[in-house]
């Protein structure tokens, strides 16, 4: 699979997942609420730390999930797919959930300033996990195809140090600007 193909996979899974987050019956929020409600938690353990250790804690969490769903991708490209499509439905659901008690305004200064670059970044190196998975995967099977896994894993390397690049820019801002727009 090329990196496009994966690509496009990629966007598709995503899209999958926000839709699905965004047409889920209220009801079935609410039962998912308390699970959601732990994240808060967690943002509630996060928010007095300084922003320089918030940004590093998102930066490292983001990058580990790109790097874990990488390694993990010759599986059967379960950890891309599963990453891609649990992304997109928690961002779907949790904006139904801001959109209950808050503006669309405030939803979109939560999201689209590190947003911008963080999602692009996901899909950009999930893309080339679903990419790398789907080549050793042929080349377990097929003879003919193990030469082609490193120039593979060359070829689309590039694009992950991309995705790794934006996940830093969106960690500042979600770290120091993003805070400052929802206040």
């Amino acid at each position: 699979m090329s990196f496009k193909q994966g690509l496009l996979i990629a966007i598709f899974l995503f899209g999958t997942g926000l839709i699905i987050g965004l047409v889920t019956p209220a009801s079935t929020i609410d039962l998912l609420f308390d699970e959601i409600s732990a994240f808060e938690e967690f943002a509630d353990i996060l928010a007095p730390l300084p922003q320089l250790a918030l940004f590093i804690i998102i930066y490292i969490r983001n990058l580990s999930v790109v790097l874990i769903s990488f390694a993990f991708s010759p599986f059967f490209c379960l950890v891309p797919v599963l990453t891609l499509f649990s992304n997109g439905l928690f961002i779907g659901i949790v904006s139904i959930l801001v959109l209950r008690e808050e503006s669309i305004g405030f939803l979109l200064a939560g999201l689209l300033p590190h947003g911008i670059l963080e999602l692009p970044a996901l899909i950009m190196a999930e893309a080339v996990a679903l990419s790398f998975g789907t080549s050793v995967f042929q080349a377990l099977i097929s003879k003919e195809k193990r030469g082609l896994v490193l120039p593979n894993l060359r070829k689309n390397f590039k694009y992950l140090v991309i995705a790794a690049g934006l996940l830093f820019i969106a960690a500042i801002i979600e770290a120091f600007l993003t805070p400052l727009l929802l206040d």
